[in-house]
């Protein structure tokens, strides 16, 4: 029986696979997108009116659209939680992380006020789902977070969805604790080497924290082109030239909606967001960071579609909103 679920579930996967780049991306033209297609000429207007840093779009495993310098690296912003996420698979399939362990058994605490009891009792599993139940002042936190973190004791582990940043940045220091490494170091040799990544180094990443909290946020810098390759990642389920590089039932688990949010039709995973069926079809998923920081991938229309804003003076940000519409307006086009 278990022969035949693995069996299935590859069928379905080899049905969505799209073929890997080489050191280079290959382009659907000759010479780069056609500036006459209809994706083309969609991402083209879309920029001249919102200003992007830059935009990639593959489909099956080809470069369809592009905009901007797509070799820039920019903050990434909360995009970094899904590269997280990704690390945790390896880890779990190695037994060096238990989703069921608490934080009380990781030894894990915070400056006074310091955890609670119940506080302590939350899981892997809860923090990957942001469903901690701990609303500790946290690093890297947005005046918005801040004003809408629920009170101390409000919620038990398990019992609340809230997108907690004090979750997120623990994360990083449990598995680093796990895992006795560099949680940027990790990500190279586990991830960008084996895609290829053109960009991304692990001086790309970055310690971000304050007094607020013990446990630091981990910042990402990285490419559009890069990030395509993450996409890719998992619109292969895990595999890149027919190794898995990330476990398959990792990423059928981690991308699965857990919690239905406060944000329109989308759900959450272990630190990914889902998108309710409708136009995207089944598994559909994206990860996003403020400002307009995004990986979307559609499996039924073997498409990645990645978005980078460098936010500064002239730049206030794309709504993630703004994106999707216009990767909605993409898959009307005939494939």
């Amino acid at each position: 029986m278990r022969y035949l679920v693995l069996l299935a579930t590859l069928l379905v996967w080899s049905a969505w696979a799209s073929a890997e780049p080489g050191s280079e991306w290959k382009f659907l033209g000759s010479n780069g997108p056609a500036q006459t297609s209809p994706v083309q000429g969609a991402v083209q207007s879309y920029a001249r009116k919102y200003k992007p840093t830059a935009i990639m779009v593959v489909q099956d495993g080809l470069v369809v659209a592009t905009s901007g310098d797509v070799s820039r690296k920019v903050n990434i912003r909360s995009v970094r939680k899904s590269f997280l996420s990704a690390l945790y698979g390896v880890a779990i399939e190695r037994g060096q992380i238990k989703l069921e362990s608490t934080l009380g058994q990781l030894g894990i605490d915070d400056t006074a006020p310091s955890l609670t009891a119940d506080e302590k009792l939350a899981t892997v599993r809860q923090l990957l789902m942001t469903r901690s139940g701990v609303y500790h002042p946290a690093a890297y936190e947005t005046s918005d977070q801040k004003s809408r973190r629920p009170l101390r004791g409000s919620h038990s582990p398990g019992t609340f969805w809230y997108y907690n940043n004090w979750d997120f940045n623990a994360l990083g220091a449990i598995y680093e604790r796990a895992t006795d490494s560099n949680l940027f170091d990790s990500f190279e040799k586990l991830i960008a080497r084996p895609l290829g990544m053109q960009d991304y180094t692990a001086r790309d990443g970055t310690f971000i924290g304050d007094g607020s909290s013990l446990y630091r946020a981990y910042v990402f810098s990285m490419s559009a082109r890069d990030l395509a390759r993450f996409g890719l990642l998992f619109l292969n389920k895990g595999r890149w030239n027919d190794v898995a590089v990330i476990p398959l039932q990792w990423t059928a688990e981690s991308t699965k909606a857990y919690s239905e949010t406060d944000r329109n039709d989308r759900g959450c995973g272990y630190l990914w967001w889902t998108l309710g069926a409708g136009a995207w079809g089944s598994d559909a998923i994206f990860a996003s960071g403020y400002g307009g920081q995004l990986i979307v991938i559609v499996p039924e229309k073997h498409l990645v579609a990645v978005q980078l804003v460098e936010l500064d003076q002239s730049q206030k940000g794309i709504h993630t909103t703004t994106f999707l519409d216009l990767v909605r307006q993409i898959l009307t086009f005939p494939d």
